[in-house]
Formats: structure tokens, C-alpha cells, sequence
């Protein structure tokens, strides 16, 4: 959900040589194309209207182009918001989605310190975007994560330290089953 973490996430672990693509970077973007302001309003309206005219995983197609481009082994796609999303983004690899969880209090005293444009400056704002955001599926995506990692009393480093600790296990999951490919072996036992 939005404010959870996930950007935090996102830059604290660029140091690792992992490339990051924003979801939310890309509607904004589109925004500044069509020459809309970069308010709250206009850019959920665009999200869903980029959704109705390209299908549910129209805003994960937009950032496609910025993943071919990476020269890095991990890219990190912060604001996932839906399965339709997973979907379309693992046409270009692996896909592990770590959802981030944060108190409604928390997140909205998170997006209230971000300040950008279109963060919610009132409660009713925020309950808005959550709505808006569930509309989308994002809980769906949330329920079915790789793995929830919660956002609870954690400092800025532990959350990006635990965050690493998961991606660095993934990846050595994928290793081992490329070994296993490259043995002869498939997941499950030998031929």
C-alpha cells in the first residue's frame, strides 16, 4: 500500500548495484507528456484511465522499455498494483514480489513526510488513494507476495537490511536452481 516502505526499500538497496524502475515515476511521465499537472487527482485518474485504455497491466508496460535498458542482473520495480502487473512484467525475467506492510497511522504520517505533489495531505485523501489503490488489485498482490515483510518499529536501515537479506535468499535460490538446470536436475529430484 502506498507509504509502506517501498521506495525506502527501493533506494536503500541501489548501493547494491541493484537498478530501480518506479511504477509511480512512469504514470508521472505520462503525466508530464499529456500536460497534466502532477496533482493526486490527476495522476489517479491516470492510472486508472491508462488501465481502462491498455488493460489492467497497462502501467506495468509502460516501464518495459526502463528494464531493457537496465544493464543490471537485478531490477527492482517498486509499485507493483496488481497481478495483471506481475503478469506482464515476467515476460522479462524472474519475477519475486515482496510486499511491504505498514499501520494505516504509520503510512500516512510516511506519505505526509514524503511530500510529493500528489501524497495525501488529509486523512480523507489518504483513505481516497487506498481505495483507489485496492480498486486495482493491489490487495490481491499483497495476499499472494513471495513474502511480507512488515514495517513495525523498524529503523530505515533495518527495514532496508532485512529487504536485501530476502532479495540476496531469492537470488540465490534462482543460482542454485540454474545449477540444477545445468546438472541435469529439474526442482523435485533427479531424471
Amino acid at each position: 500500500m502506498p507509504g509502506a516502505g517501498k521506495s525506502t526499500i527501493a533506494d536503500g538497496l541501489k548501493v547494491h548495484g541493484y537498478d530501480v524502475v518506479n511504477m509511480g515515476d512512469s504514470v508521472r511521465a505520462e503525466a508530464e507528456r499529456r500536460n497534466l499537472e502532477p496533482t493526486r487527482s490527476n495522476l489517479g485518474q491516470l492510472m486508472l484511465d491508462l488501465r481502462q485504455a491498455g488493460g489492467p497491466g497497462a502501467v506495468a508496460d509502460l516501464v518495459g522499455p526502463k528494464i531493457l535498458q537496465s544493464r543490471s542482473r537485478v531490477v527492482l520495480i517498486d509499485g507493483i498494483r496488481s497481478n495483471d502487473e506481475i503478469r506482464s512484467l515476467s515476460k522479462f525475467g524472474t519475477i519475486k514480489v515482496l510486499a511491504i506492510h505498514a499501520s494505516a497511522d504509520a503510512r500516512f504520517g510516511f506519505l505526509q513526510a514524503r511530500g510529493r505533489t500528489d501524497d495525501p495531505q488529509t486523512r480523507g485523501h489518504f483513505e481516497e488513494r487506498d481505495s483507489r489503490e485496492l480498486s486495482v488489485g493491489i490487495s490481491h498482490s499483497i495476499a499472494l507476495s513471495d513474502y511480507a515483510l512488515s514495517n513495525i518499529e523498524l529503523t530505515r536501515e533495518g527495514l532496508v537490511d532485512r529487504a536485501h537479506k530476502i532479495i540476496r535468499g531469492w537470488l540465490s535460490e534462482v543460482r542454485d536452481g540454474l545449477s540444477e538446470v545445468r546438472d541435469g536436475r529439474q526442482a523435485g529430484g533427479a531424471k
